[in-house]
């Protein structure tokens, strides 16, 4: 469904438009859903004849032909709800998967600052648990309300038939019903849309508590994160406990209001035969329309809950669908080619969230094929300004060229295609080496992984394991070391092969032997690239082709080690206390 639809459709629109693409098989469910009703309403029928008809005179024969009719029917009946049950629920779940699959790939196109302000827990929370219960809606939904609404009408204008009166007492009990679930549903949506949010909480807490098990054993603080989870269940059950109360209000009034329509049809049927306007045969068929009438109340009452649970769940995958990406490709960007990488900065500016400034009017130029190396203390910009070059946060002022090119006018593909970026805190997805680094072009084959592998200087290490590029790395790389968890991203790199290279402090996490092999991986990979390195050690970056020192005023010095150092300065100063550092460790 287009972006488009999110902004300018109801929430109602929305969710019957993912039918369209499964009409055929909910049109069947439909179908086979009518001839239920049917079947129910001629039941009754069928019984007043055999009742006023075949067994006062004596019919016999007629009676045991209609009784096998009956059965017949039931066993038809029997198919239909077979097939209402297993393709209706089978269409609820192709449109649950459908709009899985929007918002899945609605995540991929948000930018970094909504993952900055939204939790992992509650974003997988979006994409599970409230899309849960819209497979038992979408199924149920379109079916209670049509199965209801034929067989209610058919119910009433049959007992019309039969005694008017009866369809009075019918009449004048409806409305009741009606105001009663309107009524009811509102607070019901109101606090199923808060479990769904105390769900969201638990999911978010629990996964927070899982990756962070290592940490929490290390600070022996298990048990502050079991109160922590204990607090958040508390509320969860809270709300349930509210939601349920919600329900069962619901319910109850609603059953009472519904054994009171059994208790008024009879009273007014025993009224009518005292007084000889109704026999005995048309009370019992009247019964029987009025439990068919109850039937599809009974089923409106089922429907209220799946909507509430339902639509809270859809509402908040619709909020969601409706952020819209602050980046995305303009109208007529075009695909970035032949690359050289030379990067220019020009009068940018940029801030989180349009509050404080973390860069104002920088201005920066880096030839291509040159080695550029950003320090500076903590917190002065320097992962923010090169996190722009690809576009994963939007300038607010100025701009970015590449080759001469404003990165806004190419899409963001051929840019990110284009770009190479080795951070210190490397993530590796849950599989094997081999599917790890062939993440850096997908259709690598195992000859050209083995060949990155090497030039990453990780090769030997694989073929040392049991299992060898096969080799499970666990959650998120948590059964390799620091050091070859590097590597591996580092030949990740290689395998992609762009012209522009981000080393985010690569290395600064690791221990001098392995930062040597890591640095010697690095030189190769920088080779022939427009490369912008982030470093705190500054021993690495000695041999830049230009170093840039950036703090939260701006640029502050820029030149070679040596001239930086003659210079003095900032650059001198955190260079000397780093040695100083360094020789007193030692």
């Amino acid at each position: 469904m287009a972006a488009e639809d999110f902004r300018n459709k109801s929430s109602i629109s929305l969710f019957a438009a993912y039918y369209r693409p499964h009409w055929k098989l909910f049109t069947a469910d439909m179908f086979c859903a009518s001839l239920i009703a049917g079947v129910d309403l001629i039941f009754p029928l069928m019984t007043k004849l055999t009742i006023e008809r075949f067994l006062p005179t004596e019919l016999y024969r007629f009676f045991f032909i209609m009784i096998i009719l009956m059965v017949l029917l039931y066993i038809l009946r029997t198919g239909f709800s077979y097939f209402v049950t297993y393709w209706g629920h089978t269409v609820g779940a192709y449109i649950e998967a459908d709009m899985r699959r929007d918002l899945f790939n609605h995540l991929q196109k948000l930018p970094f600052s909504f993952y900055d302000n939204h939790r992992t827990g509650h974003i997988m929370s979006r994409v599970t648990n409230d899309l849960f219960e819209v497979t038992e809606l979408a199924h149920h939904g379109p079916e209670d309300l049509f199965i209801s609404l034929l067989t209610l009408l058919g119910a009433f204008f049959l007992i019309f038939f039969i005694r008017w009166e009866m369809a009075v007492v019918l009449f004048v009990m409806i409305p009741f019903m009606v105001i009663h679930t309107i009524l009811s549903r509102i607070n019901m949506l109101r606090a199923s849309k808060k479990v769904k949010e105390r769900t969201a909480e638990i999911n978010a807490s629990l996964e927070s508590s899982i990756s962070g098990a290592r940490v929490a054993k290390a600070f022996t603080n298990e048990t502050h994160e079991t109160e922590k989870f204990t607090r958040g269940n508390e509320y969860f059950k809270s709300a349930k406990k509210t939601y349920y109360r919600s329900m069962a209000l619901f319910n109850s009034k609603l059953e009472f209001l519904m054994y009171l329509l059994n208790v008024a049809v009879i009273a007014v049927g025993g009224y009518l035969i005292m007084r000889h306007k109704m026999t005995l045969a048309e009370l019992i068929t009247c019964n029987l329309f009025v439990a068919a009438f109850l039937q599809p109340i009974r089923r409106l009452a089922s429907f209220v809950e799946q909507y509430t649970t339902g639509m809270a769940g859809f509402s908040r995958f619709v909020d969601i669908m409706r952020i819209e990406p602050d980046i995305q490709d303009k109208p007529g960007a075009v695909t970035m080619e032949g690359i050289r990488g030379r990067i220019e900065y020009r009068d940018v500016t940029f801030s989180y969230n349009h509050d404080i400034r973390v860069l104002e009017h920088i201005n920066l130029f880096i030839p291509e094929g040159t080695t550029l190396a950003l320090v500076g203390p903590s917190g002065g910009g320097k992962t923010t300004l090169c996190h722009l070059l690809p576009r994963f946060y939007e300038i607010r002022e100025g701009s970015i060229t590449i080759d001469g090119r404003d990165i806004r006018d190419v899409t963001l593909e051929s840019l990110r295609k284009s770009i190479g970026i080795v951070q210190q805190d490397v993530f590796l997805f849950a599989g094997t080496i081999e599917d790890n680094i062939r993440y850096g072009r997908l259709d690598a084959d195992r000859e050209e992984i083995i060949q990155a592998a090497k030039r990453a200087e990780i090769h030997d290490d694989i073929i040392k394991m049991s299992a060898g590029y096969d080799t499970i790395v666990g959650e998120r790389g948590v059964k390799l070391s620091g050091g070859q968890k590097q590597r591996i991203s580092i030949a990740r790199i290689f395998l992609k092969n762009p012209p522009i290279l981000i080393l985010d402090e690569a290395t600064s996490a690791l221990d001098s032997a392995t930062e040597l092999k890591i640095q010697h991986a690095l030189e190769e990979l920088s080779r022939g690239r427009t490369t912008l390195v982030i470093a705190h050690r500054l021993s690495t970056i000695r041999s830049a082709d230009r170093i840039v020192v950036i703090d939260d005023v701006g640029i502050r010095q820029q030149g070679s080690h040596g001239d930086l150092m003659t210079q003095g300065g900032l650059y001198s100063e955190l260079y000397t206390a780093q040695f100083t550092h360094n020789k007193d460790s030692a």
